[in-house]
């Protein structure tokens, strides 16, 4: 427990109660209704001051004139952290996703969609499965060589095996030397990322950062820009399952916060990124409203978990709901679907 939330027990108790009673009803949580559900002996007065000094300590707050409260993302980051109490799987769905994700007749991407279906379905969210990292087009290195006239040979490898050339036209002349200096900086500031990351972050790179590079290094961006867009299309890197579902939520309710959340499930490029985040994470890890990063999950929940091929990670799958979710129920749910697609992928050798 945080120095700076020195909670009493009987605060963390009603907090857990109204996190809890918030999660089930989805309607604010007055001093009367945590009186009754709470079973602690004490005054309706001194809830009240305890849901005030939580209320001051930013955990919860109240929507409106309603004398009800509801949890921040703060107050749910405690309960997640310090006060949940993870069910286990019933064995009807254990066995249902060990059944419907296995299977000797299933290629990968079956086996990928089944996992993505099943944990829309247990949870009633929508999900994503990251496709493995080694059935991806990462880049491995790309080489840049001069040519006469302003053009310049892109040479681009992929973790596939694949070599791609490329001529691009320049506005200037470069030297070997600087072309090798520009392919340095690409290589060790690119190396082993996906693609279709590497096309977003170089369009994103030359908006930003314009006004603060000189010439040269603009045309160097603008190089690797052209050699990266250019040539086959990616393969789909991510499946998502279930986006309909938040629909029934109340949370969604207004069209502008769902459609821009729809968008970034479509465009992919974004909701990869996190999920590459993950990679590195060791079991479950929960992003509450803005701590995603992205200001189209400001409002939503983020359920994640890696999956192995072997002793190696190789994908990340979760779910997407609202902050209001139970996680008791959905952190083992996708804890035990990363852990049967492991087990499935293992099996196909």
């Amino acid at each position: 427990m945080s120095s700076e939330l020195p909670l009493t027990e009987r605060a963390q108790h009603l907090l857990k109660v109204l996190v809890e009673h918030h999660i089930r009803d989805g309607k604010p949580v007055g001093s009367t209704t945590l009186s009754r559900n709470s079973g602690l002996k004490v005054s309706s007065a001194t809830i009240r001051n305890t849901m005030s000094d939580l209320e001051a300590m930013g955990l919860i707050h109240s929507p409106h004139t309603s004398a009800g409260r509801i949890p921040t993302q703060k107050g749910y980051r405690l309960f997640v952290d310090s006060m949940v109490a993870v069910q286990p799987l019933q064995r009807v769905e254990l066995t249902q996703l060990q059944q419907e994700i296995s299977g000797q007749e299933k290629n990968t991407q079956e086996v990928l969609s089944s996992a993505s279906s099943l944990l829309s379905q247990i949870t009633q969210m929508a999900s994503v499965v990251m496709v493995p990292r080694h059935e991806r087009v990462t880049l491995r290195h790309l080489e840049f060589l001069p040519l006469s006239e302003g053009r310049v040979l892109a040479i681009l490898v992929t973790n596939l095996d694949e070599v791609q050339n490329r001529i691009l036209q320049t506005d200037r002349s470069f030297t070997e030397s600087e072309l090798r200096q520009a392919a340095n900086w690409f290589n060790q500031t690119f190396e082993g990322e996906d693609l279709e990351l590497v096309r977003s972050r170089l369009v994103t790179e030359l908006e930003r950062s314009k006004s603060e590079m000189d010439e040269a290094m603009q045309q160097i961006v603008q190089m690797a820009q052209q050699a990266v867009t250019s040539g086959e299309p990616n393969r789909d890197q991510m499946m998502v399952s279930g986006r309909s579902k938040l629909m029934d939520y109340n949370e969604f309710s207004e069209m502008d916060r769902l459609r821009q959340l729809f968008n970034a499930f479509s465009e992919k490029r974004d909701m990869i990124h996190l999920l590459d985040q993950c990679m590195e994470a060791d079991g479950v890890q929960v992003f509450i409203g803005e701590e995603s990063g992205y200001q189209f999950f400001d409002e939503c929940s983020v359920v994640t978990a890696p999956y192995r091929h072997g002793d190696e990670v190789v994908g990340v799958l979760g779910v997407v709901g609202p902050t209001r979710m139970a996680y008791d129920r959905v952190i083992p749910v996708v804890d035990m679907t990363a852990k049967v697609l492991s087990s499935a992928l293992n099996s196909m050798g």
